[in-house]
């Protein structure tokens, strides 16, 4: 159970060491700002947090509060509980699998039934959640063993399976407003559980925290406890000056730290999916599976890393082994129905299987060029005989007249032209020697010199650009 920072008159003093975003939680829903709409009387989050008994019948079994970061998903849970004497039990869509959610639901009905006590279970994230572990909640939501808060930031419509949806009441949270935002910052200052009138703010500081917060009231806390640790008090209480100032100076210039390191986090997941995605491709099995447990313990959302482990498969491994596509779509499919932690063994095999087979990028260069002339509107009429013609004037017009039935033809390779004149010769696709492109290479050189007799069957001939110039194509991206 979450330890209650709410209930007690005063701060203990292990509390002051917390950051000031969770000293300054809402302790009661009428402290709660920005969120008027939500929290009008009878709504159902003012119902969940009446004494829990006889009015539970009446309170909704189950919430889904939608909304973006920073607006009090977390916060909203822990009052419903606290006020209305419920128990509250919490668990990570990230790390909790079946087996966790049936542990907790267990504990929760064990209470209920010998101490009639009754239990929130908080689920943050909960779209990162499988359909399996969504299922096992749903007997002990109907039996209402358990009052289920869920907190998503992403469409419940997509991301909660039906019959939970449909048992749910779906509450949407808005971003704060400027005004709710200067409000908690003026709030923290004050309160003795933030700084307690020992420093002061002019209002160009706090317009520029309200500014950069953007309607989170987290990140609007984590600036003005910066702000306030960068202030020198020592010097200032020498000079015999007043409490200590913080300016727009001042906050500008924690503000730039703050950037930087909230960009920091944002290049970290990038550079490791970038490095993931090079060692898979450079073949370093063991350096990719590295990057994957980095993902993974940093809590990435395991649909994205399935995704990631697909264009790989495509961009990476292409014809040299196309097996591995269906490997990892499969993988894909499996990590949605199952989700963590058993996901992390399915992603690894995935992992491994792009990692160790031969590469080729020639199927990602092939679309490329051939898009490169579409995009320059080198593209042509198509010929003739390779035109539908259903009616007897399209036929009076030349269509599908000379064309060959290429099943009629040895091998089923019929001697024409299938290009549009501008682009008679383009080749697109150039197959390397590594697995299975090898045999397509050598198939490939014998289907060519059949369609185009004249042609040296070892000398690709280049696609040329509008003006006679080369194609080259782009550098295969990340």
């Amino acid at each position: 159970m979450t330890p209650d920072l709410f209930s007690a008159a005063d701060v203990p003093d292990d509390a002051l060491t917390r950051p000031l975003a969770v000293r300054m939680r809402p302790r009661t829903l009428e402290e709660v700002v920005g969120q008027d709409k939500a929290l009008v009387q009878g709504s159902p989050l003012r119902r969940l947090a009446r004494p829990a008994g006889s009015t539970s019948m009446t309170a909704p079994s189950s919430v889904i509060l939608f909304g973006p970061p920073g607006v009090g998903k977390t916060t909203l849970a822990y009052i419903v509980a606290e006020q209305s004497g419920r128990a509250f039990e919490e668990l990570s869509a990230v790390t909790s699998g079946v087996k966790e959610v049936r542990a907790v639901l267990a504990r929760a009905r064990q209470r209920l039934v010998t101490e009639g006590k009754e239990t929130v279970l908080f689920i943050d994230e909960v779209h990162r959640f499988s359909k399996s572990q969504q299922d096992a909640l749903l007997p002990s939501v109907e039996n209402r063993d358990v009052t289920f808060i869920a907190a998503t930031t992403e469409n419940p419509s997509f991301s909660v399976i039906s019959p939970l949806l449909s048992r749910s009441v779906v509450v949407k949270l808005d971003s704060l407003e400027e005004t709710d935002i200067e409000e908690l910052v003026r709030r923290a200052v004050a309160d003795k559980r933030g700084f307690g009138g020992e420093i002061r703010i002019d209002d160009t500081a706090v317009g520029e925290i309200v500014r950069f917060a953007g309607g989170d009231a987290r990140k609007a806390l984590t600036v003005l406890e910066s702000a306030a640790g960068a202030l020198d008090t020592g010097t200032e209480r020498k000079k015999g000056q007043r409490k200590p100032l913080i300016t727009a100076e001042v906050v500008s210039r924690v503000m730039e730290a703050a950037q930087v390191r909230y960009d920091k986090t944002g290049d970290e997941h990038y550079d490791v999916a970038s490095a993931f995605i090079k060692s898979m491709r450079g073949s370093d099995v063991d350096a990719s599976l590295h990057y994957l447990a980095r993902m993974l313990r940093a809590g990435e959302d395991p649909r994205f890393i399935a995704r990631r482990i697909m264009i790989a498969s495509a961009e990476e491994v292409g014809m040299a082994a196309p097996q591995i596509l269906q490997v990892t779509v499969a993988a894909a499919q499996a990590v949605a129905m199952i989700g963590m932690p058993e996901a992390r063994i399915i992603l690894s095999e995935a992992v491994i299987a792009v990692a160790t087979a031969p590469k080729s990028n020639a199927s990602y260069l092939a679309i490329d060029k051939a898009l490169a002339d579409v995009d320059a509107g080198n593209i042509g009429s198509v010929p003739l005989h390779l035109r539908n013609a259903p009616t007897k004037l399209m036929k009076q017009w030349g269509n599908h007249e000379g064309y060959k039935y290429a099943h009629d033809s040895p091998g089923a390779v019929a001697p024409q032209e299938y290009m549009p004149e501008p682009l008679r010769g383009h080749q697109y696709y150039d197959p390397n020697d590594r697995g299975y492109e090898r045999e397509v290479g050598e198939r490939l050189r014998a289907v060519r010199a059949i369609l185009h007799p004249g042609t040296s069957p070892h000398e690709p001939r280049q696609g040329k650009a509008p003006g006679g110039r080369s194609q080259t194509p782009r550098t295969p991206h990340q």
